[in-house]
């Protein structure tokens, strides 16, 4: 066995997407509006407005944060728009729900600002370990963008990639 050794993979020209390079925000922020009901329960109007009042907005400066409520109380829509009504002027990028959707729409939209056209008539393969807890969601977003343009899609690694999507002739 002489000779050179050869990197079939490299050769190969397949193209391999990690969302693991997708950097998240270091400053995520949770606002769990359970800690401004009464008793944790349920919303008054005049305290909810006092505590909202009376809160340091500008901890969220250039933030990312996510608002929702941890408790089972029934919140009114208003209480959501107060929040970001006051949250606008001081954060990146607010998310109305729990930390899994936050996760979800940060992703979404990072993949929807990637110039798939690169994408056009190549063999991708999409990294399937991850260090990184990455939402379905975004799989299947990548799948989406990329069908239209790839050649074919595999999931995993490029010795054991499971083939997703291969365009016919």
């Amino acid at each position: 066995m002489s000779g050179e050794i050869v990197n079939r993979v490299e050769k190969s020209g397949l193209v391999t997407i990690d969302l693991d390079e997708i950097k998240l925000p270091n400053n995520i922020f949770e606002i769990d509006i359970k800690k401004w009901l009464f008793e944790e329960l349920f919303l008054k109007e005049k305290e909810f407005r006092n505590s909202l009042h009376n809160h340091d907005w500008s901890t969220y400066t250039d933030a990312y944060v996510y608002v929702h409520c941890s408790s089972d109380a029934i919140i009114p829509t208003w209480a959501y728009m107060l929040i970001s009504s006051q949250l606008e002027n001081f954060t990146n990028r607010v998310i109305i729900g729990n930390e899994r959707k936050f996760f979800e729409k940060y992703f979404e939209d990072t993949i929807n600002s990637i110039d798939f056209s690169v994408y056009l008539g190549k063999s991708v393969i999409i990294k399937g370990c991850s260090d990184k807890k990455i939402p379905i969601s975004a799989y299947h977003i990548l799948t989406t963008k990329l069908k239209p343009l790839a050649k074919s899609i595999m999931f995993g690694e490029a010795c054991s990639a499971v083939p997703i999507f291969k365009r016919t002739k």
